[in-house]
C-alpha cells in the first residue's frame, strides 16, 4: 500500500533539519561577508553545525531509501512532477555534499575540523593550498545553489499548502489528521 505521509522519522528530520539548514546558510554567508569580532564566533558555529548536519543528512536519506514515498496527485503536470523530484534528490545532494567538501576543504587548507570537546576528526586530503583554493570555491557555488534549492523548496511548499492545498504539504507536516481537518 501506498503511503499518503512520509513516515514520522522522515518528518521529525525534516523538521528538525529545516531550521540548522537555513541556519547554516545564514551563518556560512554572514561569515565570508564580515571582518568584524563576529567572524570566529560564526566560523565556531559553522563547523560542528556542518558535522551535525552530516550525520542528520546521512539517516535522512537512509530513512528516505528505506520507506515509501507518498505520490503526488495526479493533477500535478509531468514537467512539474520531474522537477520535484529533481529538486527533492539535488537537495539531498547538497545535503551530503556541501559538509563533505566544507570538511575536505578544512583538510586541504590544514584546518583542524573539531567535533566534541575539540578532539579533531581525520582529514580527508593532505594539506594543499591549490585544493583548498578549488574546494573553497566550489563550497561558496555549491552554497549559492543550495540557498536557491531551498528557497524554490520553500516557495513550492507554501505553494501547496495555501494555493492549490492538494495534500502534498500535508504529506510532510507533523499535524495529525484531526488537526489537519480542522483547518
Amino acid at each position: 500500500m501506498t503511503p499518503q505521509r512520509f513516515s514520522l522519522a522522515v518528518r521529525l528530520l525534516h523538521w528538525a533539519m529545516a531550521p540548522l539548514l537555513i541556519a547554516m546558510l545564514l551563518i556560512g554567508t554572514g561569515m565570508v561577508t564580515t571582518v568584524s569580532s563576529w567572524h570566529v564566533t560564526l566560523v565556531n558555529l559553522h563547523k560542528p553545525l556542518g558535522v551535525a548536519l552530516l550525520v542528520l543528512a546521512v539517516l535522512r536519506l537512509l530513512l528516505r531509501l528505506a520507506g515509501k514515498t507518498p505520490p503526488l496527485p495526479a493533477s500535478v503536470p509531468a514537467p512539474i512532477r520531474l522537477a520535484a523530484h529533481a529538486s527533492h534528490w539535488l537537495l539531498y545532494g547538497c545535503m551530503l555534499a556541501m559538509p563533505l567538501i566544507g570538511w575536505a576543504m578544512l583538510s586541504a587548507g590544514g584546518f583542524p575540523l573539531p567535533l566534541i570537546a575539540g578532539w579533531p576528526l581525520p582529514p580527508l586530503l593532505a594539506p594543499n593550498l591549490a585544493h583548498y583554493v578549488t574546494l573553497r570555491a566550489l563550497h561558496t557555488l555549491l552554497g549559492e545553489a543550495f540557498f536557491l534549492l531551498i528557497i524554490g523548496h520553500i516557495v513550492a511548499g507554501l505553494g501547496h499548502a495555501l494555493l492549490l492545498r492538494d495534500g502534498v504539504f500535508d504529506a510532510i507536516t507533523l499535524r495529525t489528521r484531526r488537526n489537519r481537518s480542522s483547518s
